[in-house]
């Protein structure tokens, strides 16, 4: 399954969050103050196995808050930035 091309309305395309490593913790690690603290969110992140899909879904989602495959909120709007300009 292309990530990237992931159709949001359909159940299949969320089957990913049972597999997620962030299943089961504490939501507001994913949720800090500021970009600094979002050490301890990144750190689950990068040991997920669907860390990928949660960022696509982030992306296309256009989800303002939190940490999502690994990127702040800050972070995902420079890749969306930088995918419409290399589109």
């Amino acid at each position: 399954m292309d990530a990237t091309k992931l159709d949001l309305k359909t159940p299949r395309a969320l089957v990913w969050r049972q597999r997620a490593a962030c299943r089961g913790v504490d939501p507001d690690i994913f949720y800090p103050v500021t970009d600094e603290d979002a050490g301890d969110a990144k750190a689950i992140c990068c040991s997920c196995p669907v860390q990928q899909a949660c960022l696509e879904w982030a992306l296309q989602s256009r989800e303002k808050d939190g940490v999502w495959g690994g990127a702040t909120e800050r972070e995902r709007r420079r890749i969306l930035r930088r995918r419409r300009r290399t589109a």
